[in-house]
């Protein structure tokens, strides 16, 4: 088999920071975070014991100082795109692996350059003229090799041909990325890339499959991975500046036709289509309304019309009893943030299927209704059952403020009620003597309950504790939960909460 083709890795480090900043990070302490846990963090953080994939509370006690900034992969790709405009003028075919990294083929660059680190050194030097300092390059057999050898650069790494085995021996496993693998061969003993190379292949495969071997590869220097050239994508926004505002919404929905047409029509010459946009509108007073939207298949010209129509409903919503009121739009910028190829979205030879029928009914529906005419069921993370349950609009993207995948304390595990009460319902419990048992500050029940509403009580089984917020003495809250079944066998979940009875859902 003939040795995999030389590559080149540009790293541009902590470009999170940088997009967040707009700048190169300083002496500031600065981390970047996502879901309350570190994504990035600048030099300086670092220094003082801030590292990725600490939790913020952690970070921060260790940097009192610490500057936090929320991830925006948005922000990082669209900073990113002058960098590759950049580099494509100096060497074709480079391909983004992602914001901050880039990686292209090494023959061609070290020709014209006189060698590979020359050229690593030379695009180096032009990333740092335009305020990209403290970049590093890595040159090695293969793409992963590379990528590790950027990482240790200083500012150049080459590996030589056929040195990548020896190369990525001493490094740790961790740097294979994929958390279950790796923490799998931890507790199993092996902790570096030259332990897990030395495994036989046949006991990679019986124990962690294909996936396991591909990574048994890449620890042994043999990455076969395939390097994609692929150019910067072109500038697909368009926008309207009106000569005067325009207050009413349809006014501005049937001023950017052409813009959307122009957005559409963009697409269409890349063969491409639209599944997800960003709508920016400008108001007179400087005001910007900035909202992406998302499309169950993809955007015509029409959708994106509709889009802006109820985006300036929601903003006559939201400042209906504000200064901003009477605010008219001056400016409207249609940007696609997420294509796909147009093939993916033809019809088919015997006509459309049920889905795309589906989509064009409720499309059609929900232009009649308005934005929030036609929703869609969302589950979502939180301790109470009415938070847990988000009625998504149909073909939005709503941000996930609460994740459902993280680990929610005092949340209902499954099976779940069937109803839920949104707000709870007033519940009539009551013991033998005729009064309402209460919990107190320890999680007694005072005495059992016989009854509920107007049915008796066979079962029973509680409390379980519901506390949140505990830190926040304002919004702290503070509840038991009860399961009750009936004499007419239904099954109830019943809160007590505030020194009163209430049902939150019940179970059929």
């Amino acid at each position: 088999m003939s040795a995999p083709p030389r590559h080149l890795v540009l790293w541009l480090p902590d470009w999170p920071v940088r997009a967040a900043l707009g700048a190169p990070p300083g002496d500031e302490p600065v981390a970047v975070v996502q879901a309350n846990t570190v994504v990035a963090c600048s030099a300086s953080a670092r220094a003082q014991g801030v590292r990725r994939g600490q939790r913020r509370r952690l970070a921060q006690t260790n940097s009192p100082g610490l500057r936090i900034l929320h991830a925006d992969p948005l922000q990082e790709q669209r900073m990113f795109l002058p960098v590759l405009r950049l580099l494509e003028e100096l060497v074709p075919g480079i391909q983004p692996l992602r914001p901050g990294l880039i990686a292209l083929r090494a023959r061609g660059a070290s020709r014209y350059y006189g060698g590979e680190e020359h050229a690593a050194r030379h695009l180096i030097d032009v990333l740092a003229e335009h305020s990209h300092p403290a970049s590093r390059a890595g040159v090695a057999d293969g793409l992963f090799t590379a990528e590790q050898a950027a990482r240790l650069a200083d500012p150049v790494r080459v590996v030589d041909q056929g040195e990548s085995r020896a190369f990525l021996a001493p490094l740790p496993i961790q740097v294979l990325g994929d958390e279950q693998i790796t923490a799998l061969l931890t507790k199993l003993g092996v902790r570096t890339l030259a332990d897990f190379a030395g495994l036989e292949v046949s006991h990679v495969r019986d124990r962690l499959g294909e996936h396991g071997v591909r990574l048994h590869d890449l620890a042994a220097g043999a990455d076969s991975r395939p390097l994609i050239p692929q150019a910067p994508e072109p500038q697909l926004a368009r926008e309207i500046v009106f000569d005067s505002p325009l207050a009413q919404a349809e006014q501005v929905a049937f001023a950017v036709r052409q813009t959307a047409d122009a957005v559409t029509a963009g697409l269409a010459e890349l063969s491409q289509v639209c599944t997800e946009v960003r709508i920016e509108l400008t108001d007179d007073d400087g005001g910007v309304s900035s909202r992406v939207w998302m499309h169950p298949t993809s955007f015509e010209a029409s959708d994106l019309i509709d889009r802006v129509r109820w985006q300036l409903e929601g903003i006559a919503s939201t400042f209906a009893d504000t200064e901003r009121a009477g605010a008219g739009i001056l400016e409207v910028r249609i940007t696609p943030t997420r294509v796909d190829d147009s093939a993916h979205h033809q019809p088919g030879l015997f006509g459309q299927g049920p889905e795309q029928r589906l989509h064009h009914a409720v499309s059609r529906v929900q232009a009649l209704l308005g934005h929030r005419g036609v929703v869609t069921p969302q589950v979502t993370g939180g301790r109470r059952l009415a938070e847990r349950q988000l009625f998504r609009p149909w073909g939005d993207q709503t941000p996930h403020l609460r994740d459902a995948a993280l680990p929610w304390p005092g949340s209902l595990p499954s099976p779940l009620p069937s109803e839920v009460f949104a707000p709870p319902l007033p519940a009539r419990v009551t013991a033998a003597d005729g009064t309402a048992p209460s919990v107190d500050e320890r999680g007694a029940l005072s005495a059992p309950p016989v009854q509920i509403e107007d049915a008796g009580v066979l079962s029973w089984a509680g409390p379980w504790p519901l506390r949140e917020r505990t830190w926040d003495a304002d919004h702290a809250r503070s509840a038991q939960r009860f399961q009750i079944v009936d004499d007419a066998q239904r099954a109830w979940l019943v809160l007590w909460e505030d020194g009163s009875w209430w049902i939150e859902g019940r179970y059929r």
